[in-house]
């Protein structure tokens, strides 16, 4: 077993952990993170080889890069003692490689000077090779973390180091293809577009990988769908707007994936209303990632009527001519209110239906975060609620909930399905357009009880 060190990017820091632990199981590499700590990019972690810390980090977004530990200590003293301790055996392996030195530093700095000191510092490994700074074999790093403020003395004038490690370069993520992907370079965007880094990480946590079917039930522009597309995945989208899902005469979903030749891992998209879905029960696929509508820009609607009465009978509507209005080119299928609450429901049902046995929901959540519980969070005694990761902002917060099908024929969850007609008297959008004003008691905890 070896030390490494993961080098994380300062970002999406409740993410990062659910995503390593992904990659972990998709790549079949055994290892803990529990050390793990939002408020530090550090992360040692002990694998089996370095083939295991490559898998690990090969297609993560979230770590920029992971190294082999050749020592660890509080101070460069400790350090050195400890890579002579730990690593003298292996210097002889790369004594006559080319080579550079890197120091990078946390919640500290220092001069150039400093840097060119601890570096010569190390000469007792006795490297003969050529000193490359563009494309050397081996890269060997100083990684530097420095004690906060808040664990500073009034009277230092400079952080104290608070642990120093020495390593070498192992590999790099896959950090870099967020620019590839940025919505500003991508030809076929829309309004509700989602942001490419954060796709890229949902289906990193929804194991979109080659061989898999990955479905988006609110493509929209395909946000979603490139992204798993880009690791591999088969992807197949749907949406109720039919103008989002066709595009016009210049752009579309499919410009989008021949922009970054992916295009063979693109399967189809459909017209639909995802409460009348049209795939097979038998249907199976292996991660449905998405971000449901919020209702903010406008109301929540699915196919329907407000008035019941009018269709009781079952029958198609007819014009005065005798044309039925379903078959007119300009026919625009009526609509009726739909609550966030009963979506998300209808989602975690849907999955628990369509969704390979181990296979990932990953659906995007608004909360307000004035009174945000796990009340708020829908169950299904089918699915396993394996991660809750959050993005916030001033007043709200936006939520990656994962869920996990449990193997069919297993003893599932005793806790009860949220799919009883009971909904929030209180929407996510009311919250929204008040501002998250502080609402009445009564507002935000009352269910109502409503026929959907």
């Amino acid at each position: 077993m070896t030390q490494y060190l993961i080098l994380l990017a300062q970002k999406h820091e409740s993410f990062r952990k659910t995503e390593l632990e992904a990659l972990a199981e998709l790549e079949r590499v055994s290892v803990d993170l529990s050390h793990h700590d939002d408020n530090v990019p550090l992360l040692y972690v002990t694998l089996d080889c370095e083939e295991d810390a490559r898998k690990l980090i090969r297609r993560s977004i979230l770590a920029r890069s992971i190294f082999e530990v050749w020592g660890r200590g509080n101070s460069l003293d400790s350090l050195h003692e400890d890579v002579k301790q730990r690593t003298s055996h292996l210097w002889p392996k790369y004594k006559h490689v080319s080579f550079k030195f890197d120091v990078i530093s946390y919640q500290g700095s220092r001069t150039k000077e400093e840097q060119r000191e601890i570096i010569e510092s190390f000469s007792y490994v006795d490297f003969d090779g050529p000193i490359r700074m563009r494309s050397p074999e081996e890269v060997f790093t100083i990684v530097e973390e420095y004690k906060s403020k808040t664990d500073m003395l009034p009277s230092m004038e400079r952080r104290e180091l608070k642990d120093i490690c020495f390593g070498r370069f192992i590999a790099s993520s896959q950090r870099d293809i967020i620019d590839q992907y940025d919505l500003k370079k991508r030809k076929y965007i829309g309004t509700t577009s989602f942001d490419a880094e954060l796709a890229l990480i949902s289906s990193n946590i929804g194991l979109a990988a080659p061989g898999k079917i990955v479905y988006d039930p609110f493509a929209g522009t395909g946000s979603f769908l490139v992204a798993a597309s880009h690791f591999g995945a088969m992807a197949l989208g749907s949406d109720i707007d039919g103008r989002q899902i066709r595009g016009t005469a210049k752009s579309s979903i499919t410009t989008n994936y021949s922009q970054y030749n992916i295009k063979s891992q693109f399967l189809d998209t459909f017209v639909c209303d995802f409460t009348h879905n049209p795939l097979r029960p038998s249907f199976r696929l292996d991660a449905i990632i998405c971000d449901p509508p919020y209702g903010v820009r406008e109301g929540l609607k699915v196919l329907g009527s407000r008035n019941a009465e009018r269709y009781a009978d079952n029958l198609p509507t007819r014009l005065e001519n005798g044309d039925l209005s379903h078959l007119r080119p300009d026919y625009i299928p009526p609509k009726k209110p739909y609550h966030f609450d009963a979506l998300l429901d209808d989602l975690l049902f849907f999955a628990a239906d369509h969704l390979v046995d181990n296979g990932r929901l990953c659906c995007w959540m608004p909360t307000a975060n004035e009174d945000y519980g796990e009340r708020h969070i829908p169950m299904h005694p089918d699915l396993n609620l394996i991660s809750n990761c959050v993005q916030e902002f001033n007043k709200w917060s936006r939520r990656l909930l994962t869920y996990k099908r449990y193997p069919r024929g297993c003893t599932a969850s005793p806790r009860p399905t949220t799919k009883s007609g009971r909904v929030y008297k209180e929407q996510f959008r009311d919250k929204y357009f008040r501002g998250f004003a502080k609402a009445k008691d009564h507002e935000s905890v009352e269910w109502m009880a409503e026929s959907l």
